[in-house]
């Protein structure tokens, strides 16, 4: 609730409606983009990406995972559903490893994306 408040606090400062304005004229994107509402291939996964994958992008990566209902972080947690590793993975997949997190590569992710 006192978080909720302070947000609604902020936002009715006309001084936070100039900053949005100006963020957005700068280039910021503030509309949500559409998910696939919940019932692809990958729905209520995470996904955590490492390395460099041999033929997509990791916004091409993200991409997929999210339209396939996935969602993809940043670190690898106990929560991770797999880390999807690529050339020079690092520390990330020692985390796996360690965490008995299931480990795929690129070929795997189209597959289980249906892509």
């Amino acid at each position: 609730d006192v978080i909720a408040q302070s947000v609604h606090e902020y936002f009715a400062d006309p001084a936070a409606h100039t900053l949005v304005r100006k963020l957005i004229a700068a280039g910021v994107n503030v509309a949500e983009e559409e998910t696939t509402g919940g019932d692809g291939a990958l729905n209520g996964l995470t996904v955590v990406l490492t390395g460099t994958l041999p033929t997509l992008s990791r916004t091409d990566a993200t991409a997929r995972v999210e339209r396939a209902g996935g969602r993809v972080t940043s670190a690898v947690s106990k929560n991770t559903s797999f880390l999807v590793a690529g050339d020079d993975a690092g520390s990330k997949l020692d985390k796996a490893k360690s965490l008995g997190v299931e480990v795929i590569d690129e070929a795997e992710l189209l597959r289980r994306a249906g892509t």
